[in-house]
C-alpha cells in the first residue's frame, strides 16, 4: 500500500468521482472555538466517500474478474459505493447486508442493481457466506477497508484535502475522519504524508466503539466487545484492519471518542448551519471537532463528514432533541 496506488486511482477516478468542496461556517468556528473546513462526502456519488473505494477496487480488475462480478459486505455505505461502481462497469454485484441495517440503505443497494444477501449479524458469519458465494460463482471480494485498491480510492480524499487545504492557506493542523476499520483513516493519512505533512489524521470514533483509538495507546490491535448497539452503524467494526492500522500507528495523531449525543448534535448543527444531512457514523469527526476543545491543539481543523444516508427518523430525532445545535 503506497502513494503510487493512490495516485492511479485518482486517475482512474476523473471524471467518475465528485471532488468535495470545503465548507465553512462562522458559527461553527464559534462553538468549535478555531476554523474549521467540512469536507462533506455526503455529497459524493451514493451519499458517502464510499464509492471512492467502490470505483477504485472495480475499476482496478481485470475485463475477465469484472465480467464475473464482485461480491462485497456492508452495512450500507460500502454496499451501495460497490453496486454502483459495478453498475457502471457492467459487473454483477452481490453484497451480503446484515439484516438490522437502515431499511434505506438496503433499498438502495437493490436499487443500484446488486443482489442483496440478508444474514443475522448476531448468529450468522457473513465471512463464510461471502466464501461460499465466491467459490460457486467465482466473484472477486472487494473488502469495506481492509483492501489496499480500497484504500487508495479512499485516499484520493487526502489528495484533493492536500491542495484545498493549500488553497486555504492551511499547512497545519488536524484531519479529523470518521474511523470504522481505517480505510478511508489510512488513505488520507498516506496522502497527507506526501502532499501536505503539516496536516495530521486523526480517527474519530463513538462509544463503546473506539478500537482505533484504543489501538493506538496499546500499540496493538484491540477488539469492541460488541458488534451493535449504536446510530453510528455506518462505522461499526470489530477492529482496525491487518493491512490499516500499521499505517493508522505510524501516521496519524491520538484518537477522539464521542458520545452519541454529540454525534446527534453535530447533524444538527451541520443541517442548520451547512445545510447538509448527515448520518450518525458521518457525524462522528464533526461532533470531535465541535464538542471535544481540549483534545485539539490545532488552530484550524479539517473535518472529512463521511456521509448522509440516515434514516429519517434518526435524522428528525437529531432536530428534535438539538435544533440548530447551538
Amino acid at each position: 500500500m503506497n502513494m503510487e496506488m493512490i495516485e492511479a486511482a485518482a486517475l482512474r477516478a476523473m471524471g467518475a468521482v465528485r471532488r468535495t468542496p470545503l465548507l465553512s461556517s462562522p458559527f461553527i468556528d464559534e462553538i468549535a472555538g478555531r476554523r474549521v473546513l467540512v469536507k462533506p462526502e455526503c455529497l459524493q456519488e451514493t451519499g458517502s466517500f464510499k464509492f471512492r473505494g467502490g470505483w477504485a477496487a472495480v475499476s482496478a480488475l481485470s475485463p475477465e474478474l469484472r465480467a464475473r462480478g464482485v461480491i462485497a459486505y456492508s452495512s450500507g455505505n460500502h454496499a451501495q459505493g460497490v453496486a454502483l461502481a459495478a453498475r457502471r462497469h457492467g459487473a454483477p454485484a452481490v453484497v451480503i447486508m446484515p439484516s438490522d441495517a437502515p431499511e434505506m440503505k438496503i433499498g438502495n443497494t437493490r436499487a443500484l442493481g446488486a443482489e442483496v444477501v440478508l444474514y443475522d449479524r448476531r448468529s450468522g458469519d457473513r465471512d463464510a457466506i461471502g466464501a461460499r458465494l465466491c467459490a460457486e460463482r467465482g466473484l472477486t471480494l472487494i473488502k469495506p477497508f481492509d483492501d489496499p485498491q480500497v484504500i487508495a480510492g479512499q485516499g484520493t480524499t487526502g489528495i484533493e484535502i492536500a491542495e484545498q487545504a493549500a488553497a486555504a492557506g492551511v499547512t497545519g493542523g488536524d484531519v479529523l475522519v470518521c474511523c470504522g476499520g481505517g480505510g478511508l483513516t489510512a488513505g488520507i493519512a498516506l496522502a497527507l504524508e506526501a502532499r501536505a505533512p503539516g496536516l495530521c489524521a486523526r480517527p474519530a470514533e463513538p462509544e463503546g466503539f473506539d478500537d482505533v483509538t484504543r489501538s493506538l495507546v496499546s500499540g496493538a490491535i484491540e477488539r469492541n466487545e460488541r458488534g451493535d448497539g449504536s446510530l453510528c452503524d455506518a462505522i461499526l467494526t470489530p477492529s482496525p484492519g491487518q493491512i490499516t492500522f500499521p499505517i493508522l500507528r505510524r501516521l496519524c495523531g491520538p484518537g477522539i471518542v464521542v458520545s452519541e449525543d454529540d454525534t446527534l448534535r453535530a447533524m444538527a448543527v451541520a443541517f442548520a448551519r451547512l445545510k447538509i444531512v448527515l448520518e450518525p457514523g458521518g457525524a462522528v469527526s464533526l461532533a470531535a471537532a465541535l464538542f471535544h476543545p481540549k483534545s485539539i491543539e490545532a488552530e484550524t481543523v479539517i473535518v472529512v463528514a463521511t456521509g448522509g444516508n440516515v434514516d429519517p427518523l434518526v435524522f428528525r430525532l437529531a432536530l428534535d432533541r438539538f435544533g440548530d445545535g447551538s
